[in-house]
């Protein structure tokens, strides 16, 4: 039976139109307004309704090892997180846990494979340079990966020093890959950890005071001249200062192949937020900053110097030791409370995959910062492109997969904790007023959300094998 979303405003990245979209199995067959209604035919009416393509967050840590625990949302339930706040598509990060980058991912297809409930790819994180791998690099390629992520900071665990990541450079520009840089510096942090515990400096803010924004300023420059020097395009991940987009703006300007991605948090919270008494919950890495940094992060938004909002998923409890109710079970997992003495053991991570494209709708949309179709953009069009998704992913039109949402512009919500489907105990939205929710989701033409309905099933969702990169 074919489907007809009917009645709505459709809105992609380039265009608002009143139009109706017929689905036929997992694609969307055609968008226009002279369908008949056949009996065949199942009608959903989106009068006063937008209708809007799946989001596409490429940033996300599912089921991740970390300081004696565990991200506490694994592939089913970030799955349906994001399904809920109107996410089809997610990109996961493969830890170079094994011998081989081949046996790695093959250990996170592990993991995803039956419990992923809406549709998912991988990046591969580099963080071990040899020969070996070197040569294994290019046969990411054949495993659907496009992607690999490289660090300049957590020395001794993930770092590659500056030679490797100019070697990984190289690979991937002959290969048609893209290199992903986390940008702080590694050698300052340690320094700065090591002195604030030897002072006794221990609570959550010293996180981010022994992590420096000049340091991640400073980074960013280093990865793009990088880069620049390897012929390479290159991708920052989480941008969180004023000071790394002007230099993702200025190398942009002067024809570099940079592109940028923040997360909401950057635009929202500051170093204030870690030194409430709660302050763990705000932890991650990078940390948030200040409000010129937001503010400036903003812009780069808005000016189109970052290509994607993305969330860096990647959330913990804030407090372990009680259980939450999450599909009629209590659950607890170990969480920010290991490092209640110790910044330096608490979790680093946030949550964020449900919450994204609901905020940015009422701050970015609503609040006068970005159009409809720039939110498209940002959360859809532009992720897809980059990662080889697009067009089946990430907009709409006859041919893609019929990965869409549909909006109630008009409704209210108070947010939080309640109204999120995490599997954590906080949300960092807790109390927000939003306008604008979303109502129905479908992935590849099955209806997995309905209201406060969930349809979606554990295997539901589908590994992407990635096509070329496209640089913005």
């Amino acid at each position: 039976m074919k489907t007809l979303i009917k009645g709505g405003t459709v809105i992609t990245a380039c265009e608002t139109i009143k139009a109706d979209i017929l689905i036929n199995g997992e694609m969307i067959e055609a968008v226009g307004l002279e369908f008949s209604e056949e009996n065949d035919v199942e009608i959903v009416n989106a009068s006063g309704k937008l209708v809007m393509p799946g989001g596409v967050d490429v940033h996300t840590h599912f089921d991740l090892p970390m300081f004696d625990t565990v991200s506490s949302d694994d592939h089913y339930t970030g799955h349906k997180a994001a399904a809920f706040g109107g996410t089809t598509t997610v990109i996961d990060f493969v830890s170079l846990d094994k011998g081989t980058l081949k046996e790695s991912v093959e250990a996170w297809h592990n993991k995803a494979g039956d419990k992923a409930a809406i549709d998912y790819g991988f990046h591969m994180n580099i963080s071990r340079f040899n020969d070996e791998i070197e040569k294994e690099i290019p046969h990411l390629r054949k495993m659907g990966i496009n992607s690999v992520k490289v660090f300049t900071a957590y020395n001794n665990r993930l770092r590659l020093d500056d030679g490797y990541i100019f070697k990984v450079m190289r690979v991937a520009k002959e290969h048609g890959m893209l290199v992903l840089v986390h940008a702080e510096n590694g050698d300052v942090i340690d320094v700065l950890v090591s002195e604030a515990l030897a002072a006794g400096h221990t609570s959550p803010e010293w996180h981010a005071l022994s992590r420096p924004a000049v340091g991640e300023v400073e980074s960013v420059y280093r990865s793009i001249k990088l880069a620049e020097m390897a012929g390479a395009p290159v991708y920052i991940v989480h941008m969180n200062t004023k000071g790394g987009v002007d230099h993702v703006r200025d190398a942009r300007q002067k024809g570099l192949k940079v592109m940028g991605e923040t997360c909401p948090q950057y635009l929202f919270f500051t170093i204030d937020d870690i030194r409430r008494e709660d302050g763990s919950k705000w932890i991650c890495s990078p940390p948030v900053r200040t409000l010129m940094d937001n503010e400036g992060v903003w812009r780069s938004v808005e000016d189109g110097t970052m290509q994607v909002m993305a969330t860096d998923h990647c959330p913990f409890f804030f407090d372990g030791t009680q259980p939450i109710d999450y599909e009629g079970e209590k659950i607890a997992i170990a969480g920010k409370e290991l490092g209640q003495n110790d910044f330096t053991k608490i979790p680093n991570g946030l949550p964020g995959v449900g919450d994204r494209m609901l905020v940015i709708w009422t701050r970015g949309v609503v609040g006068g910062r970005i159009s409809t179709n720039k939110f498209v953009e940002l959360m859809c069009t532009n992720p897809a492109k980059i990662f080889g998704m697009y067009p089946k992913k990430g907009t709409i039109q006859p041919g893609a997969d019929a990965d869409i949402t549909i909006w109630d512009p008009g409704m209210e919500i108070k947010f939080g904790v309640s109204y999120s489907h995490q599997r954590t105990d906080y949300n960092l939205y807790e109390g927000w007023q939003l306008k604008g929710v979303v109502e129905k989701v479908f992935l590849r033409g099955k209806m997995i959300v309905d209201g406060k309905d969930w349809f979606g099933v554990r295997g539901g969702g589908r590994f992407i094998h990635r096509g070329d990169i496209t640089v913005l």
